[in-house]
């Protein structure tokens, strides 16, 4: 039950994160709405964000935590500390020289990143401007992905996971401000509220390794073997460990040739779309790597099977009922979320038929998540580069073709599409090594899940239309209609899950009864 436990531990602080970024999209869709300023911004926050989990949470940590983890099975915590300081040194000084001279090249970096605002010159020069200002955040979370791989080999995986809370609590503290009137420009303070919450990130966790004994020293910068080692692993991880952002990019270059708004409908939809993915796939992908690596570097091989089963069966148990709900009833959800303000009913019509598409892809964004550490538990990462690739050029022909006809959704359902061919090459792959072999108790539940949440839909999709008036009057009789909705959702499925097998509760109970890991 250790990786359950472990991934309720993740899931619990994410979730609370996620809630409080709800809080904070909220204001900024009732703030900014689906305009100039909101398009400038998201694509702002988007690219630092793609590069942190590009570089720092994707290829930089998919290397780093089974050299870090391998050394602290076999060594003890002072070669283990040793090679992380070599490591946060190198890290550092690139990523310094990165930042400079990313922050100096911005406005042609603009042209790759979104070059249909091009023909908007205004719009253009914002967003070369707040993406000045927010870039600082990527150097601030590589060092905290590397000081959080150091925590969660330890099974300390608390801090880590709760640190994003500190992210939207200052972006939330900033648009209250501008909201009062403390500051006029709302897109600029934003820009600098994200950079200052990189800050104060760094600075928990930070503090998180001082008080679990682990903190680093950094010495002079040098390519020694362990980081040699780490780099050759990083440069194809680059591309593996981040499809689904290379997607989510390639995503706000195709919108930016969209009409206005595009930007703005897909980020919205995506923000709802990665609760799941947050609290279950990420939760289970960094608590399933430090676990195989440490079962594989001691030739447990038999353990490394069964965690990779459990981390399939536990990740599809809570993702597909979740899919099922926001492909069924996508309006009413972003219709309580967002609709106010600036945010209108055409904005959220146009939003919820993204979150619809991007729905589809759901299980394949969590399944990615789970099998990729497979891979790099084993110091592999030269095969998911291959299979990211080609994923990638499917999913650019597939959204230049399907944006012809749908618009933002034909960019959104590319991406689904992409993500399941992904999940397929990886099947495929590590079934032929040897590496993913399903158990009974797999083959039994994983059906029985698809099942349980098929009728859930179903059971949501009928509910939908008859109490459809309900979400169309004032705000605390949504809010209490959808919150009605997830609640008996929640219940509906935990009890169709029973009937069918897809899970034991008692099971379940135990898991969450458990304390978390500090």
């Amino acid at each position: 039950m250790a990786l359950p436990h472990s991934v309720a531990t993740l899931g619990g602080y994410t979730l609370g994160s996620r809630i409080l970024g709800f809080v904070r999209d909220i204001l900024i869709a009732n703030v900014l709405g689906a305009g100039m300023i909101a398009d400038a911004f998201f694509v702002a926050f988007k690219f630092p964000n793609f590069f942190r989990r590009l570089f720092a949470e994707g290829a930089f940590n998919a290397a780093f935590v089974p050299l870090y983890a391998r050394r602290l099975a076999k060594g003890g915590l002072e070669p283990a500390r040793q090679f992380a300081g070599e490591a946060a040194a190198v890290l550092l000084t690139a990523l310094a020289a990165f930042t400079i001279t990313a922050m100096v090249a911005m406005p042609w970096l603009m042209f790759a990143l979104a070059p249909g605002f091009v023909e908007y010159p205004d719009k253009l020069a914002l967003t070369t401007e707040l993406t000045r200002l927010t870039f600082p955040y990527l150097m601030f979370m590589a060092l905290m992905a590397l000081l959080g791989g150091m925590l969660n080999s330890l099974e300390r995986f608390a801090a880590t996971a709760a640190a994003p809370m500190l992210l939207n609590i200052v972006l939330i503290a900033t648009l209250v401000l501008t909201q009062v009137g403390i500051f006029n420009l709302p897109g600029h303070a934003l820009a600098w509220g994200v950079a200052l919450a990189g800050a104060v990130q760094f600075v928990a966790i930070a503090w998180a390794c001082h008080r679990a004994g682990i903190m680093i020293r950094l010495p002079r910068p040098r390519l020694t073997p362990g980081v040699r080692r780490l780099l050759i692993l990083i440069a194809p991880g680059l591309i593996g460990a981040g499809v689904v952002q290379v997607n989510l990019v390639i995503d706000v270059i195709l919108a930016s040739f969209l009409s206005e708004g595009s930007v703005s409908y897909l980020y919205f939809a995506d923000r709802v779309n990665q609760l799941p993915l947050g609290v279950v796939g990420v939760a289970v992908g960094v608590a399933l790597l430090p676990l195989l690596s440490r079962q594989l570097g001691v030739g447990d091989n038999e353990g490394a099977r069964a965690s990779q089963n459990r981390a399939i069966e536990f990740s599809m148990l809570l993702t597909l009922p979740a899919t099922a709900a926001l492909i069924v009833m996508p309006l009413p959800i972003i219709t309580v979320l967002f609709q106010r303000g600036a945010f209108d009913l055409s904005a959220a019509e146009a939003t919820a038929d993204a979150l619809a598409a991007f729905a589809c892809g759901l299980p394949a964004y969590v399944l990615i998540k789970t099998l990729t550490p497979a891979f790099f538990a084993r110091e592999d990462t030269a095969t998911p580069v291959k299979i990211a690739t080609t994923a990638m050029a499917v999913n650019i022909i597939l959204a230049v073709i399907l944006m012809q006809y749908w618009s933002h959704v034909g960019i959104a359902l590319a991406t689904a599409i992409s993500a399941w061919l992904n999940v397929i090459f990886l099947v495929v792959v590590l079934w032929r090594r040897g590496h993913l072999d399903p158990d009974r108790q797999l083959f039994i539940r994983f059906p029985c899940t698809i099942l349980a949440s098929a009728v859930l839909g179903l059971a949501l999709w009928q509910a939908a239309r008859r109490f459809a008036a309900m979400f169309h009057g004032p705000l605390w009789q949504q809010s209490v209609t959808l919150a009605l909705f997830v609640f008996g959702g929640a219940i509906l499925f935990a009890i169709l899950a029973q009937i069918c097998g897809a899970a034991d509760i008692r099971e379940l109970i135990t898991v969450f009864r458990r304390r978390p890991t500090a």
